[in-house]
């Protein structure tokens, strides 16, 4: 797999963000990314119907969207994935790998299974951003280890994500509890600074606030990516695997249509000239 994998990082790193980018232009993106695992009460994540149909049966495609579909997601995702292995279809597997990759990162998030998604029910408004953003931001490039071995064959995807999605919601006391007593240790002139991001200076949570958040975290969100960046690269080579391990080498000339490269400007120049998010922002 490495032989088609490896020449399209650049691609795989950049479109790994449409599904982002398509929630500013498609109103049914917005759930695909999360799961509002407080709704379903004492009920964990392993008592939800696995199959589709049966959780639109029980729940109504209503209330699943409402509250998201994320688990749901990754098993279509795999499924595209796997078929578009069978056919041998460059653009497909491509597309699917760096899409699927992006549902199953969102699904090692903690707040990515709460209604709470962004702290505003418990006055911490901006921890989403502060979490998945700002730490890596600062820390990854060189504090965090992303080295994590072989992939594996997944024999139950499902419950796979299941486990995965369970630990996140696990994680969310403490993203919540920590931030506010960080808070309280450190006053709000210095949780707050103006700093350059992106080539512009902005207000943003503080160096000193963030480093400290991750220490009490204890290098948990390191070790959620780490474990995210195992399960994409397991679930890709699964798809291969389930499509009977096809031969890529024929694929590592190809590269995309005009159509398919003006489709993806398109979708850049809706995501550059959209206002806002369409359903659930973070």
């Amino acid at each position: 797999m490495m032989i088609l994998y490896k020449p399209n990082i650049h691609y795989l790193t950049e479109h790994a963000t449409d599904p982002d980018k398509r929630r500013y232009a498609v109103e049914a993106e917005a759930p695909r990314h999360y799961i509002d695992l407080d709704f379903y009460g004492e009920r964990s994540v392993d008592s939800l119907p696995r199959n589709w149909s049966t959780a639109v049966e029980k729940f109504t495609l209503d209330s699943l969207n409402r509250h998201g579909i994320v688990p749901w997601h990754i098993q279509l995702m795999l499924i595209r994935l796997t078929e578009a292995f069978k056919q041998k279809n460059y653009s497909l597997i491509m597309k699917n790998s760096a899409e699927i990759g992006h549902y199953i990162a969102d699904a090692h998030v903690p707040l990515h299974t709460t209604s709470n998604y962004n702290g505003q029910k418990t006055n911490q408004t901006g921890i989403h951003g502060f979490w998945e953003s700002r730490v890596p931001e600062l820390l990854a490039e060189n504090e965090f280890n992303f080295f994590i071995g072989k992939a594996s064959f997944i024999k139950d995807p499902t419950s796979y994500i299941s486990k995965v999605i369970k630990e996140s919601n696990q994680a969310i006391d403490s993203v919540l509890y920590f931030e506010k007593v960080l808070t309280e240790e450190i006053t709000e002139p210095f949780k707050f600074s103006f700093e350059n991001r992106n080539g512009k200076i902005i207000k943003q949570y503080s160096s000193n606030f963030t480093k400290s958040y991750n220490l009490k975290l204890n290098g948990m969100i390191e070790r959620r990516m780490r474990q995210s960046i195992f399960s994409i690269a397991s679930f890709w080579y699964t798809a291969w695997v389930n499509a009977g391990q096809p031969d890529l080498q024929q694929l590592t000339n190809q590269q995309f249509n005009q159509q398919e490269l003006l489709d993806f400007e398109v979708l850049n120049e809706t995501w550059r000239k959209a206002n806002s998010i369409i359903g659930r922002e973070e």
